[in-house]
This record gives structure tokens, C-alpha cells and sequence, in this order.
């Protein structure tokens, strides 16, 4: 018969050993070839996220961490020494690995092959190695975004054409947040879990499980900064938050922070197009559409402001999007205000 001790000991010992690679497979609970490739994929993540978050955790004491390369990725943006960085070890670790064929990063101009994968290799990472790199000189928040696509048609001519279609295409998605633990939050399509990295066995291990965001939250999470780049109806739904009693603004510079915060708690993370970027600064494919797949999955909402993210349609590899993210009746709120309608009855 089992005691209270060993029934214990086996708990503790589970607990430990449920790493994400081994968590797909329980979720998908199949060993079938497509199960263990998405464990192996999520294994490599893992694999780059403990990477990115040693490098890190050394910033300052070691040259060659901090500060600016010199050059300017595909939108024109200053690149940092860490967004080198993380991407090259996104694409080191899937380097012979028989799994992804293809990495997309809003880093990189076009899609990075492997050759010796994509004969086995079915999978597309699309990843942002550096969240919110403007933090790290500053040792704050930062973080990783991915998603990963099942590749369509041979892609002979290396355009990746399949890659530029909406959201709801993605298999998994998810993203590393490295602050004061890292950890690891994914999903399958089948509810959100999170991981916490163990230092002292080197591995994520499993936190929290069908993470489910509140249908309303007092916090919302924006850049005021822009707000006379704003149009209109963003500003009076600034000022309607402002003058509402139960609302607290939470803005840390890193998506990834802010949006864990309120996948935990509840609230929103607007970032709406200004008059110098009409269309937002966010990249659907590397940003918007992982975080909107995890959000829905959770029980919120993720909005352009006129459509969910995962329906957009993209026109290219770089597409960026408005978004508005977060629990429901929070987005459905601020899309009150953009169609003009009357300020629906706050929760607060």
C-alpha cells in the first residue's frame, strides 16, 4: 500500500520531470510522428530560451551584450547586440535538426533555410528573438515571441508565400519571458500553460496549467507617450479610463511583460496605429498573431480594433497591425469606442 509519503515523493517527482517537450505529447497524448516532432520543436525552444537567458543574465560583466551593432533591420530599427544575438541561437539550435526547414524573424529580410532539414522538415518558426530590446541596457523586462507553422506546397522558389496568411494557420505558439525567473508560456490549441525555469536542474518545469485570462481587469497597458498621435476615439477611451474609478496603467516597454501580466490578472495591451505609424508598430506575423492564438485560447480577445487578429489577412512577411489584447470585455470596450458607439457600463 502507498503512503502519504511516497504518494508525495511521486507528485514531486512528476512535477519535475513534466518539461514542455514531454507536456506536448501528454496534451496531444499520442506518440504519433506529428506529436513528437511539436515535442521536439518545443524542446529546442526550451533549449534557446535557457541560452538567451544565460547570455542575458550576464549582461554587463561580459563585452559584446549591450548597446547597438551599428545596423538596421528590415524596418529601419536600430539593431542591439542582444537581438543578434537571440536570433542567431534560434537558428543554431534548429540546425540539423531534421524538424524546421524554415525561420522567419522580423530580424531577417526574407526566411532562413536549412537545406540538410527541409526534406524531412515539414515546420516554420516564426519567432521575435528580443521583445522589447530597448529594456535590456536597463535591466528590465525582455522577452521572446515564436509560432509555428506547418509548411504548404514545396515552396520551390524559397518566397514562403505560405507563410503570409492568417493566424489561424498556427499550430503552436508562444513566448519566453525573462525577468525575475524565466519562464515559458505555450499552447497547442488545447489551453495555455506555463513553465519556470529551474536553475538547479537546468530545466523549465511545469507551473500552471489551462491558464485562463479574467473576463474583465482593472489594468490596461499603453504607451501614453503617443497619445496626440492618436486618433479620436483612442484618446477618449484614454480619458474615459482616466476619470473611471478601478483602472491602474501598467506600461513596462516589453510586450511580453506586459502581456503576461494581464493574461494572469486581466486587462488589456492597446498599441493602436498613430499618425506617424497608421498601422501600428507590431508585426502580425512575429508578434500579434502568437499572442492573439494564445489569448483565445485562454478565453480573451485579440482585435486590430475592426477584426480578430487571427482573421487578418497579411499582404506580406513584415505586416504590421493595431492590436488590442486582452480580456474580453476589456477589447470589446475599446472597439465600442472606435466604432463611436456609447461607453459600454464599466466592471470596475
Amino acid at each position: 500500500m502507498v503512503n502519504a509519503a511516497q504518494q508525495a515523493q511521486e507528485h514531486s517527482l512528476n512535477r519535475d520531470c513534466m518539461t514542455p517537450s514531454r507536456h506536448v505529447l501528454q496534451e496531444l497524448n499520442s506518440f504519433a510522428p506529428h506529436a513528437q516532432d511539436l515535442s521536439a520543436i518545443m524542446g529546442r525552444i526550451a533549449l534557446a530560451a535557457k541560452l538567451i537567458s544565460r547570455h542575458l543574465s550576464r549582461a554587463g560583466i561580459i563585452e559584446g551584450v549591450l548597446g547597438f551593432t551599428g545596423e538596421r533591420n528590415v524596418q529601419g530599427e536600430s539593431v542591439k547586440k542582444m537581438d543578434l544575438y537571440a536570433n542567431d541561437v534560434f537558428i543554431q539550435v534548429f540546425k540539423q535538426s531534421g524538424l524546421v526547414c524554415r525561420l522567419a524573424s522580423e530580424e531577417m529580410d526574407e526566411p532562413y533555410y536549412i537545406p540538410e532539414n527541409c526534406p524531412i522538415g515539414r515546420y516554420t518558426l516564426l519567432f521575435d528573438p528580443i521583445d522589447g530590446s530597448s529594456n535590456i541596457d536597463t535591466n528590465l523586462n525582455v522577452g521572446s515571441i515564436f509560432a509555428i507553422r506547418q509548411q504548404e506546397g514545396d515552396d520551390l522558389d524559397r518566397r514562403a508565400r505560405d507563410l503570409v496568411q492568417p493566424g489561424r494557420k498556427q499550430i503552436a505558439a508562444g513566448y519566453v519571458l525573462y525577468g525575475a525567473s524565466t519562464m515559458l508560456v505555450y499552447s497547442i490549441g488545447s489551453g495555455v500553460h506555463s513553465f519556470t525555469l529551474d536553475p538547479s536542474l537546468g530545466e523549465f518545469i511545469l507551473a500552471q496549467e489551462n491558464i485562463q485570462v479574467p473576463a474583465w481587469g482593472g489594468v490596461y497597458s499603453v504607451n501614453e507617450g503617443n497619445f496626440w498621435q492618436w486618433d479620436e476615439p483612442i484618446r477618449e477611451y484614454v480619458r474615459y479610463v482616466h476619470r473611471t474609478p478601478g483602472y491602474s496603467a501598467r506600461y513596462g516597454g516589453a510586450l511580453v511583460g506586459d502581456f503576461h501580466r494581464i493574461l494572469l490578472q486581466g486587462g488589456i495591451f492597446l498599441y493602436p496605429g498613430s499618425v506617424e505609424k497608421p498601422h501600428g508598430k507590431l508585426r502580425l506575423l512575429y508578434e500579434n498573431a502568437p499572442l492573439a492564438f494564445l489569448i483565445e485560447h485562454a478565453g480573451g480577445r485579440a482585435s486590430t480594433g475592426t477584426r480578430a487578429i487571427l482573421d487578418h489577412e497579411p499582404t506580406e512577411l513584415h505586416e504590421r497591425t493595431p492590436l488590442f489584447i486582452g480580456s474580453p470585455d476589456n477589447v470589446a470596450q475599446v472597439e465600442a469606442f472606435l466604432q463611436g458607439k456609447p461607453a459600454p457600463d464599466s466592471s470596475a
